[in-house]
């Protein structure tokens, strides 16, 4: 059975950037023209996804709002003669079939992919945490359902960290069974550096077989009152095995200031528009 829907799970509220993040959902942040959640609907579609599964909470209309169609809009933009812009606000609306669920309380990620449950149903699945911006040619759930397809057993993507940054993480370990493909046995949700099984982190891409949802039913609370997905994919791999990929590209975590001022300036200098007068402007401001 092959990989159709995804999960994204967007009802977090985006503390990190308060307090612009107060009355505007923190994936609706701009990388230059796009917000963050249209490079994880993208990586999900260039995945051959067809059906993306949103789990957001209060406060997320606008990510509803930008995958509808907008009469108005393009009222006023006929109006104006921009047929050309009306054509790209479209393609927007049918890169894929969108279905919207609600997580009313903030009980963790594990939660908020549990809610998919009955959209999902028997078959395997993505999830994509916007955050995790990844820029290659190869989108990394692309990357993961080429091994999915290989194995059929639950993929998650992998990135080495800093040895001091592995607490931000769940941190794995496994057997290296070919060029970055591992057989993962331990799993630890942001352990203390000297607890770290590895410096082998997971990042926002994973597939799963839909027996991960009988994992998170019976994944207990932590202490936060969230149910960890990190706890319920171990619980899994005791069932059957998981394996590890890590992702090829430049991964921008944009959950942190940091991370997403980074990829803005890169996305930035990429962008055949302004790229080059971005670049001379970034010259002048260093000194260069």
């Amino acid at each position: 059975m092959r990989v159709r829907k995804a999960v994204l799970p967007v009802a977090g509220f985006g503390t990190r950037f308060l307090p612009a993040t107060k009355s505007s959902s923190k994936e609706m942040l701009p990388l230059v023209d796009k917000p963050l959640i249209h490079y994880a609907v993208k990586d999900a579609v260039d995945a051959g996804i067809e059906q993306i599964v949103f789990v957001t909470g209060r406060g997320k209309r606008a990510i509803e709002d930008y995958f509808d169609i907008s009469f108005e809009l393009e009222y006023h933009l006929k109006f104006h003669g921009k047929d050309e812009i009306i054509e790209e606000m479209r393609q927007i609306s049918d890169m894929a079939d969108f279905v919207y669920l609600r997580q009313k309380e903030p009980k963790g990620l594990g939660h908020a992919v549990l809610r998919a449950k009955d959209v999902v149903g028997d078959e395997p699945f993505a999830v994509i945490l916007a955050d995790d911006v990844i820029e290659n040619s190869s989108s990394g759930t692309k990357q993961l359902i080429d091994v999915f397809d290989r194995y059929h057993c639950s993929v998650i993507g992998l990135e080495g960290v800093p040895k001091e940054d592995v607490s931000k993480y769940g941190i794995v370990s496994g057997k290296e069974i070919e060029d970055g493909l591992y057989k993962l046995d331990n799993f630890v949700e942001k352990p203390k550096p000297e607890q770290a099984p590895s410096n082998t982190a997971i990042i926002g891409r994973y597939i799963f077989t839909h027996r991960i949802f009988e994992e998170l039913e019976k994944t207990q609370v932590g202490a936060k009152g969230e149910i960890q997905l990190t706890d319920a994919i171990l619980s899994l791999s005791k069932k059957e095995v998981i394996y590890g990929k890590t992702l090829e590209g430049k991964r921008f975590d944009c959950g942190s200031k940091f991370g997403f001022l980074e990829a803005t300036v890169e996305f930035a200098l990429n962008d055949k528009e302004i790229g080059q007068e971005f670049k001379e402007y970034l010259k002048g401001v260093m000194g260069c």
